[in-house]
């Protein structure tokens, strides 16, 4: 009888970590791909505001579902949760702890995605002097820079420089293990 009631209370709280799936919203027009490359497949384009269950991370890439469609969209372009505002109740601290038991977090994560350049794209690079042109553009001087620190209440700190790391017993690289 006491194993029959741990079965029955293990199979309810699998179902109800069932059904808080995480989900998300799309925090702008993205594309849905079919494998988790910028140059995969574009399967479909989700709207601003789309809902999606997030089904699986890899790197900056989420594997989601949408209206039966399934695909990957970049991290970046999601904002986990249903978009209001975490209530502070029992229901919060319930839903909490389950997430916790389901996925061994709080749920509260930061994270950036990164786009790297292939070797391909690294041995074609070409200079662009009209985007150096563009770029030039946001440059503002030291007296701008320092108008607007004030404006937003920044004040000016000394920040002293880090000794020059000590080498490694062997003498061929530095703490950090680069070659000195």
């Amino acid at each position: 009888m006491k194993r029959t009631r741990l079965l029955v209370a293990a199979l309810a709280f699998g179902l109800a970590c069932a059904a808080w799936a995480e989900t998300g919203q799309t925090v702008k027009a993205t594309d849905l791909k079919k494998t988790p490359f910028a140059d995969g497949e574009t399967l479909a384009t989700l709207p601003e505001n789309t809902t999606v269950e997030v089904l699986k991370r890899q790197g900056p890439w989420m594997q989601v579902k949408s209206d039966g469609k399934e695909g990957w969209v970049r991290m970046l372009s999601l904002r986990l949760g249903n978009g209001s505002a975490k209530g502070s109740g029992s229901a919060a601290g319930l839903g909490g702890l389950l997430n916790i038991a389901r996925t061994g977090s709080s749920g509260n994560t930061v994270a950036t995605g990164v786009r790297g350049l292939t070797k391909e794209e690294l041995a074609n690079a070409q200079p662009n002097p009209e985007e150096m042109t563009k770029l030039k553009r946001y440059t503002v001087t030291g007296k701008e820079a320092r108008s607007f620190a004030a404006a937003g209440g920044l004040k000016a700190q000394s920040v002293e420089y880090l000794s020059k790391p000590t080498a490694s017993p062997d003498n061929k690289t530095s703490m950090w293990g680069d070659g000195q």
